[in-house]
């Protein structure tokens, strides 16, 4: 997963909370430290993502093959 696709994932998970949650949910799967913290130190996106997605319950069939585009045809 690329950041931009991670980026992508979470807006369209998390809609106007995104940024909330990026900065303020502390998330133990990747050290005790924020998504931004975590991106910022680079921790890989994927594994953020998923570390996200298990913090907010987010059911498993939405969190993979998320915030990719549309092949171009």
């Amino acid at each position: 997963m690329r950041r931009s696709e991670f980026e992508r994932a979470v807006r369209g998970e998390f809609g106007s909370r995104s940024a909330a949650l990026l900065t303020d949910l502390v998330l133990p799967a990747v050290g005790g430290r924020t998504a931004a913290e975590a991106l910022e130190e680079g921790v890989p996106p994927r594994e953020i993502w998923l570390a996200l997605c298990a913090e907010t319950d987010v059911p498993p069939e939405r969190r993979y093959g998320v915030g990719r585009l549309d092949a171009r045809r």
